[in-house]
């Protein structure tokens, strides 16, 4: 496991011989998805409707019907946005059956926006992945259940949401936090109960940068930040289960890379022989605990 005081980060092109997350067990893989395409914390990739980006460079591409080069630089999971505020993403289903016939894991996130009531949204999200649970005979054993919350989201809408996730389906979501200052503000000082409960939502933690979670108020002032700074400044969580270590920015009209570079922790813009950008992440475990951690946090496929 690997220990709160200490906390390394060890490049996906290393293996990582022993590591574990709060939430997840070891099983034996059980799919075809459960194949790991090679050592080291597994490669788990997010997209939206906005995605693909457009081409920057010779390499490979992809589409929401073609993610196979995806799988073959070595990711394990993908992880789609099925909707944002109200509104449906019009191209999560595609993303995900061409994911699963990759044998990517599937996964699904919502983005919860404050001007639409935090149960209409997670009753949203609940029909929608209920409906891509029922559209196709998966090979993946579940699809994974993930909360995206506002930078400027109250708690209520916070712990609203997971509540009626969890009533619908049994399933306690992921809680992906932006590096927002209200929400560190709001997260820290919340009472003991309330920051047990937020504990039972895994932590997948955005960091593209060592200096994008800096912030005078909190420790690891003046940067670099890494992954334990952020979790000392929203005093919740143990340990993270996701890394979102690369990001993309929107600038001069076209995207560009935003990705963690730093100390130990120095990750390429480009994913393997890509020729665009891509958000990516790595999961705190192994690829036996990251079928274990799909399980537990995903809807029954």
């Amino acid at each position: 496991m690997i220990r709160p005081g200490h906390l390394t980060l060890i490049i996906a092109s290393l293996v990582l011989a022993q590591c574990a997350t709060q939430q997840a067990q070891t099983p034996q893989p059980t799919s075809a998805a459960a194949q790991a395409p090679r050592g080291g914390l597994p490669q788990i990739i997010n997209v939206s409707a906005y995605d693909p980006k457009e081409r920057q460079r010779e390499g490979r591409g992809y589409s929401e019907h073609d993610v196979s080069a995806l799988r073959a630089n070595g990711a394990t999971a993908l992880i789609a946005r099925a909707g944002k505020g109200g509104n449906l993403d019009t191209k999560c289903a595609n993303f995900l059956a061409s994911a699963d016939r990759a044998g990517l894991l599937p996964g699904v996130y919502y983005r919860l926006q404050n001007h639409v009531d935090a149960v209409a949204q997670a009753d949203q999200f609940v029909d929608r992945a209920q409906a891509l649970a029922r559209s196709r005979d998966w090979q993946a054993p579940a699809l994974l259940l993930c909360g995206d919350f506002d930078a400027q989201s109250r708690m209520s809408d916070i712990t609203r949401f997971m509540d009626r996730v969890e009533s619908r389906t049994g399933v306690v979501p992921v809680a992906y936090l932006e590096n927002s200052g209200h929400l560190k503000i709001l997260l820290s000082g919340a009472d003991e109960a309330t920051k047990a409960k937020l504990r039972r939502m895994p932590y997948w933690l955005a960091l593209y940068s060592h200096e994008s979670g800096a912030d005078p108020r909190y420790p690891q002032f003046p940067p670099p930040v890494h992954p334990r700074g952020l979790l000392n400044q929203y005093n919740v969580w143990n340990n993270w289960a996701i890394w979102q270590y690369g990001g993309v920015d929107w600038q001069n009209g076209g995207s560009r890379a935003k990705v963690y570079h730093h100390g130990t922790h120095r990750f390429s813009p480009y994913f393997g022989d890509m020729d665009r950008p891509l958000e990516r992440n790595v999961f705190n475990g192994s690829h036996a605990q990251l079928q274990a951690f799909w399980r537990q946090h995903g809807l029954a496929l």
